[in-house]
């Protein structure tokens, strides 16, 4: 009897484990140590009359000046969220270095969730950006003040901010293409003019 009671709570484990999966969990298994969930790039345009409030943050960039929402005033700009070992962050930077120099009148600002300045230093440096990232590992101030549109482990995510202010478009993930940036910020420059 004990034996055929073993089997089948041996059985029921097996079936109960089909039936949930915890990604961390496999990637564990897998010993790939990313330590995060990845996505898959996926894009989403916000109709300009779904947009929610306009995000309010400052924090201070890798060589200590402060920067704030205020400095973007009335002005269509780029937040990418990022840390260096991130493998998707190293994957997309040329693309967004390159996308940063065609639009020099949209300005970019990074928000490192993880490392110090020294290292967002030698990483911009390597990869060549040029626009400040803000330094956010200490405060979280710019996450918080992301809360409900970016999920905090949601690394990479670009943001398409919008005059006023507002979340316009986002990739979560890797961006795949430059064109789909581009696409979103010219959209998102043409409901101002």
């Amino acid at each position: 009897m004990k034996l055929r009671q073993l089997a089948l709570a041996g059985a029921l484990v097996v079936l109960l484990a089909g039936c949930t999966t915890d990604p961390l969990a496999e990637q564990y298994a897998e010993g790939s140590g990313q330590g995060y969930i990845s996505s898959d790039g996926a894009y989403t345009e916000i109709p300009v009359d779904q947009r929610e409030a306009p995000i309010e943050f400052t924090g201070v960039d890798e060589n200590g000046n402060d920067v704030s929402s205020e400095d973007y005033a009335g002005q269509v700009y780029v937040i990418n969220l990022w840390y260096a070992s991130c493998p998707p962050c190293r994957s997309e930077a040329s693309d967004l270095k390159a996308v940063s120099e065609q639009y020099t009148d949209v300005p970019f600002l990074g928000v490192n969730i993880s490392d110090s300045a020294d290292v967002a230093i030698a990483f911009n440096k390597k990869f060549e950006i040029a626009y400040p990232s803000i330094m956010d590992s200490a405060t979280a101030s710019v996450q918080l003040a992301l809360a409900g549109v970016v999920a905090p482990n949601a690394v990479p995510t670009t943001l398409v901010i919008d005059a006023e202010g507002r979340v316009a478009a986002r990739i979560s993930g890797l961006l795949r293409e430059q064109s789909i940036l581009t696409s979103m910020i010219d959209t998102v420059v043409d409901e101002g003019e």
